[in-house]
């Protein structure tokens, strides 16, 4: 039956993205994962640390680590949010902790006794509420130091608060950047953020913790770990073909001829497949088998 074609009108339109060859900016698959175990610690202890702090149930949740340049990463973020700059070590660009104003607003409210309830659109912090904000934010800090651990080389430290993602400059245009992305929920209310971090920091301490292997040495990793993978070794008789009829009514006592010569090599096989013959024999106390022969085969 031929393939029916939906109309125009209900065909999923795909998504196509732009990819500059000539600046690749998709991280090794080594390190991806590295930093995938890292952000869902991250996620995981941010969900607890501000359970505790506004005293309402709170889970994060991450989704993606992606790399972007920041003028990529800060033009998808909404032209009003809450964007905490801090400092890392000596380094001139700094890694971002970004999450809407109106849901910082919530946990400030949970964490004062409130409802949690704030229906005002995005605006600035008051100077209480911003030291309020930076005193969650001192959890974060220790949780992204713990989570990310030898990876992130140098320390942490609050520096700005910005609400404008076009005027927040933590680099600059052209620098990648690594960008976590989670969402975050605080009692009813759930809020995307995303944490990121100067690719160039991040990968000299994923090269420490995770070194990438070149590639030229690829075929021989593969054999060298495919020779100490461990395989099932089996020495057996030949099959016999039994009816399920003299399956069914084999009973203790009852023999079943088998078509091997006593003298007869068994057959040496790994995973199915014959290698060669081997004479059965002793080596103290054990069984053992002696090769007679191997089998040549095709790869």
């Amino acid at each position: 039956m031929p393939r029916r074609t939906p109309p125009p009108s209900q065909a999923t339109a795909a998504t196509v993205h732009a990819y500059d060859f000539r600046r690749p900016t998709t991280l090794a698959r080594e390190h991806s994962r590295v930093l995938e175990l890292a952000f869902e610690t991250f996620a995981r202890q941010w969900g607890t640390q501000l359970t505790a702090n506004v005293r309402t149930r709170s889970q994060a949740t991450f989704h993606q680590v992606n790399m972007h340049t920041y003028d990529e990463y800060a033009a998808s973020l909404p032209a009003s949010t809450t964007m905490v700059l801090c400092r890392i070590g000596d380094e001139a660009e700094k890694a971002v902790i970004q999450f809407p104003a109106v849901a910082a607003l919530t946990w400030l409210s949970h964490m004062l006794g409130g409802t949690g309830e704030h229906r005002e659109p995005e605006r600035t912090f008051t100077e209480i509420e911003q030291q309020l904000v930076l005193a969650l934010g001192d959890d974060l800090l220790d949780d992204l130091r713990y989570s990310l651990g030898r990876v992130l080389p140098a320390d942490l430290e609050f520096d700005t608060i910005h609400h404008n993602a076009q005027f927040a400059q933590a680099a600059s245009t052209s620098a990648l950047m690594i960008v976590a992305s989670f969402t975050v929920e605080c009692g009813e209310q759930s809020a995307p953020a995303t944490v990121a971090f100067p690719a160039d920091v991040l990968l000299r301490g994923l090269g420490d913790a995770n070194p990438v292997v070149a590639t030229d040495r690829a075929r021989s990793l593969v054999a060298s770990q495919v020779s100490l993978t461990p395989v099932d070794f089996a020495v057996q008789l030949d099959p016999v073909p039994v009816t399920p009829r003299a399956v069914l009514d084999l009973a203790v006592g009852d023999l079943i001829p088998l078509r091997q010569p006593a003298r007869t090599p068994f057959r040496v096989s790994v995973d199915g497949h014959v290698l060669g013959r081997a004479a059965v024999g002793r080596t103290g106390t054990r069984l053992a088998c002696t090769i007679i022969d191997t089998l040549e085969t095709a790869s």
